[in-house]
C-alpha cells in the first residue's frame, strides 16, 4: 500500500485521491513492490492503479504537506484504532496513517547516509507504517507511535538491504545483523583489528570469517564492468566522465556519523536489558526474512522459555518500555 505514491497491493483505496491532490501527498513512481509485501498489506490496501503521476509532486511538496496533518490526542488514537480492529473501519485507519507520515518522514531522514533517495525511504517507511496500523492493539496501551516505529525501521531496512549497491553486501541473517551493527563498532574510518573483530563476532554470535567479509564489502565500492572496446578519447562509455562523489571524504565521514548516530542508540537500548528481554526482542524484531516474516511468535519464545505466551508478551512490552526509555537518553 502507498500514500500518494505508486500503488502497491489490490484492494480498497485508503486514501481518497482529492486528499491526496489538495494535499500534494505525491512521490515519485520509482520502486516496484513485490508480493509479498503485496499479501502482508492486507485490507490496507490502495487500487492498483497508482493514483497520480510523480511529476505532480516532489519531496519538499510532500513533506510539508504530512507536517500539516493535525496529531492524533491519546484518547482519539485509541479510539480510532478501536473502529478500525474492532468494526474493519477503514476510515479510522486512514486518520491513524494519516496522523503519523511524519513519523515516517523523521525516520527516513536518519538514512539518508546510505545514498538511496529519500522518496524511496518514505515511500518503504509509508508501507511499514500501514502494516503497523494493521496489527495495532490499543488494549496494549501503547501508543502507536512506539508500536510502528519497529514496522517503519524494519521496511526500510529491507529496502536498503536490496538496493544499497548493485552486488547485494547482506543476504543471510548473520550479514543482515553485521550490516546494521558493524559501523557503530568501528572506532575510526580504519581496518579493524584483529582483537575488535573477534569481540564483534562474540557479541553478535557470528563467524570471525563473516565480520572480515562484510567489512571489506561496506568499505569497497560498486566497479563498472562496462569495457572500453577502442582506444581513443571516443571510445569511453558516457559513464566515464560521470563525477563520483560517494568517496569524497568529506561526505563519506559525515555519513558513517550519521549512521553510528542511527546505530549506537539502538544497540545501547538493548545492552540495558537483560538477557531474556534482548533475546525476545531480537527474536520478535530482529531476526526477520527479507520479506518481512520469519520473527518468532510469542509461543515459539514461550515454548522455548518454559513460560506462557502471555507472560512473553508481557516480557516484551516491559522490554520495549525500557528500550523507549534508554533511546530518549540517548537522544
Amino acid at each position: 500500500m502507498r500514500l500518494g505514491i505508486s500503488s502497491e497491493t489490490r484492494g480498497l483505496s485508503l486514501i481518497p485521491k482529492e486528499f491526496l491532490v489538495s494535499h500534494a501527498l505525491t512521490l515519485p513512481n520509482t520502486l516496484s513492490p513485490t508480493p509479498a509485501k503485496a499479501a502482508s498489506a492486507g485490507s490496507l490496501a490502495l487500487a492498483t492503479q497508482s493514483l497520480l503521476p510523480g511529476q505532480l509532486g516532489n519531496i519538499d511538496a510532500y513533506i510539508q504537506a504530512v507536517n500539516r496533518i493535525p496529531l492524533l490526542s491519546a484518547e482519539e488514537e485509541r479510539r480510532y484504532a478501536t473502529e478500525f480492529r474492532e468494526d474493519n473501519n477503514l476510515d479510522a485507519a486512514r486518520k491513524l496513517v494519516l496522523s503519523h507520515l511524519r513519523l515516517v518522514v523523521s525516520i527516513a531522514r536518519n538514512y539518508l547516509g546510505y545514498g538511496l533517495p529519500h522518496g524511496d525511504l518514505i515511500q518503504e517507511g509509508n508501507i511499514g507504517l500501514m502494516k503497523a496500523v494493521k496489527r495495532f492493539d490499543p488494549a496494549q496501551n501503547v501508543r502507536l507511535v512506539s508500536y510502528a516505529i519497529h514496522w517503519i525501521k524494519a521496511e526500510i531496512h529491507e529496502y536498503i538491504l536490496r538496493n544499497w549497491r548493485m552486488v547485494k553486501v547482506a543476504t543471510t541473517k548473520a550479514q543482515r545483523k553485521l550490516f546494521f551493527n558493524l559501523r557503530s563498532h568501528k572506532k575510526s574510518m580504519q581496518a579493524m583489528t584483529p582483537e575488535e573483530i573477534d569481540g564483534l563476532a562474540q557479541e553478535l554470535n557470528v563467524k570471525r570469517e563473516e565480520v572480515t567479509e562484510m567489512e571489506t564489502r561496506l568499505s569497497g565500492g560498486d566497479i563498472a564492468l562496462e569495457g572500453q572496446v577502442e582506444d581513443g578519447e571516443e571510445a569511453y562509455a558516457p559513464i566515464a566522465y560521470l563525477a563520483d562523489s560517494h568517496n569524497e571524504p568529506t561526505a563519506v565521514l559525515a555519513a558513517r556519523q550519521r549512521d553510528m548516530l542511527q546505530t549506537d542508540g539502538i544497540a545501547q537500548a538493548l545492552e540495558a536489558l537483560d538477557a531474556r528481554s534482548r533475546r525476545i526482542i531480537e527474536a520478535r524484531w530482529l531476526n526477520v526474512d527479507d520479506d518481512g516474516s520469519g520473527g518468532s511468535t510469542l509461543h515459539d519464545l514461550a515454548a522455548e522459555f518454559g513460560v506462557s505466551a502471555e507472560r512473553i508478551r508481557q516480557i516484551e512490552a516491559s522490554a520495549m518500555k525500557k528500550m523507549r526509555t534508554a533511546l530518549a537518553e540517548y537522544a
